[in-house]
């Protein structure tokens, strides 16, 4: 089912560009109201604001449902959890991020701890999506060899070394946004963020790095066809 932009004047194309600017790069709502003005588009950064919270989770719901549908979309040879403190008015959280060995980014979840119950929560969650791996590599923090004891998978677990750098390098673009954003206000806006911008992340992510340059532009142009597609 394709989302509706009823009641809302402006075109369908604006609002989706829009929203992509924002959730994709490192923009602040200004910013993407300078950029569309620059288009001819003149609109407030607030309603920007107002059309990422009202579809942003449609978008990455849609996205979510089209890549699970196809099978083995998620790899369960080995995952990479880790976890970063990030400030919300103040106080310290933690947004826990998993993803798979190819970077895919297979859930986020953001606590108040990062103790055994958080860790036995992100494990639980995370194998309910997408199934039970063969590995898990994780940092030397104990709540994860606690929660794994827990749920008798302790021998799944691996650290050390540089193992868990691909986790590490997970969370550098929600570094960028961070800063972007000027820090989040609230835990439930962290949460909706990471999970929006998690699936859009994988879906323009064609491994720029990995593939030659004719490769790259044909699954960059696939996945733009695809998001007019699963949004318009």
């Amino acid at each position: 089912m394709n989302i509706s932009f009823k009641y809302f004047k402006h075109n369908p194309t604006i609002i989706q560009l829009a929203v992509l600017l924002y959730i994709r790069y490192p923009l602040s709502l200004r910013q993407v109201e300078d950029i569309l003005f620059e288009r001819g588009i003149d609109i407030c950064h607030e309603t920007i604001r107002l059309w990422w919270n009202k579809f942003g989770p449609s978008m990455a719901a849609q996205i979510r449902k089209r890549r699970t549908s196809y099978p083995k979309q998620y790899s369960t040879w080995r995952w990479h959890i880790d976890e970063v403190f990030v400030k919300i008015s103040g106080k310290t959280h933690y947004l826990w991020r998993a993803v798979d060995h190819e970077g895919e980014v297979l859930d986020a979840m953001v606590s108040k701890k990062r103790d055994q119950k958080a860790a036995r929560k992100v494990l639980k969650r995370l194998m309910k999506r997408c199934g039970r791996p063969h590995s898990i590599v994780t940092d030397k923090l104990k709540s994860y060899k606690a929660a794994l004891r827990e749920m008798n998978c302790q021998s799944l677990q691996k650290t050390g070394g540089r193992l868990n750098n691909r986790a590490e390098n997970s969370h550098l673009p929600f570094r960028r946004r961070e800063r972007a954003m000027q820090r989040f206000r609230k835990m439930e806006t962290l949460q909706k963020f990471t999970s929006i911008h998690s699936q859009i992340y994988n879906h323009f992510n064609g491994e720029r790095h990995l593939n030659n340059r004719d490769t790259f532009k044909q699954f960059r142009s696939e996945a733009n066809s695809e998001w007019r597609l699963l949004v318009g």
